[in-house]
């Protein structure tokens, strides 16, 4: 019964505890696979990483997203996963999990861009070529996006209060710094893409441009291709004659008439059918055949 009870629970989950329970399980199957199948993560998830080839986008596109949901270490997936539901509270306090889900899946689209552009143009990453994976690119587009749109909104950590753009600001330097020194200089090239989507959609966003609208809608598109598709209610189509048109009788006379028929009927409560006459018989033969 438990399974069930947990697919209930899954269902019935907002889009944020989907994100990490979807993040989680794919990080359990590569790992267990690979122990088992004698593999490593690397290898085992080749077709779903990001490479830094443009060739990658060209052939497969889909890990521009994909490799937002892959984790190869348990203190990645950890972090990522509480920087996620910390700072997608605050997204879902304000937003749907549309929205959210758009700022995470576009962060990652961005970050992932952004990666790939810059093992491909700057030449200090041409000596250390690789892949990219995990969710930090997309989670820190919603750190961003948050802190840009509700700059002011105060926290507590500890003993102290601080407003979620001073987090936002002191995370992003912190990546920017690191990046000379960092042996992760693509990851956080990808936090850094991530981090100007979200910053540009707070600010379209907040001058009542939505420009993750046209994602919103494609991924409903997506969406209705699983749906099954309902039956059209049948309709009884009733077809004219070419006879002529008879006429509505008028209220009034409508009214009349059943006002006549409850009339014998109440002579015939009272005092049987045989009391009737033959014009009230007749009338009344006529009348159960209009009906």
């Amino acid at each position: 019964m438990a399974a069930p009870n947990l697919a209930y629970q899954y269902k019935t989950a907002n889009v944020l505890i989907k994100l990490i329970v979807i993040n989680a399980a794919v990080f359990l199957v590569v790992y267990l696979a690979s122990f088992f199948l004698s593999m490593s993560p690397q290898y085992l998830s080749r077709w779903f990483v990001l490479s830094d080839n443009f060739d990658t986008i060209l052939f497969r596109p889909w890990t521009l997203i994909t490799y937002g949901f892959l984790h190869f270490g348990f203190l990645h997936i950890l972090f990522n996963m509480l920087w996620l539901y910390w700072f997608g509270q605050f997204v879902l306090n304000l937003f749907t999990g549309k929205r959210l889900l758009t700022v995470y899946l576009l962060g990652a689209l961005f970050g992932g861009l952004l990666f790939v552009l810059a093992y491909n143009l700057f030449p200090v990453f041409a000596e250390n070529r690789g892949f990219l994976i995990g969710a930090s690119g997309a989670v820190t587009a919603i750190m961003i996006f948050i802190a840009t749109y509700t700059p002011n909104t105060e926290v507590r950590i500890f003993t102290f209060t601080i407003k979620l753009w001073q987090i936002a600001l002191f995370l992003f330097l912190f990546d920017l710094v690191r990046i000379p020194t960092s042996g992760n200089a693509g990851g956080l090239m990808a936090h850094v893409g991530g981090a100007l989507f979200g910053y540009v959609y707070a600010i379209q966003l907040a001058k009542g441009n939505d420009i993750g609208k046209w994602f919103e809608n494609f991924m409903d598109w997506i969406a209705n291709l699983f749906k099954p598709r309902t039956k059209k209610p049948f309709r009884k189509v009733h077809r004219t004659t070419h006879s002529s048109p008879q006429r509505s009788k008028p209220k009034e006379t409508k009214s009349d008439h059943q006002k006549k028929v409850d009339g014998i009927l109440d002579k015939i409560g009272k005092s049987g059918y045989e009391s009737l006459t033959k014009d009230e018989k007749d009338f009344l033969f006529k009348a159960g055949k209009e009906d």
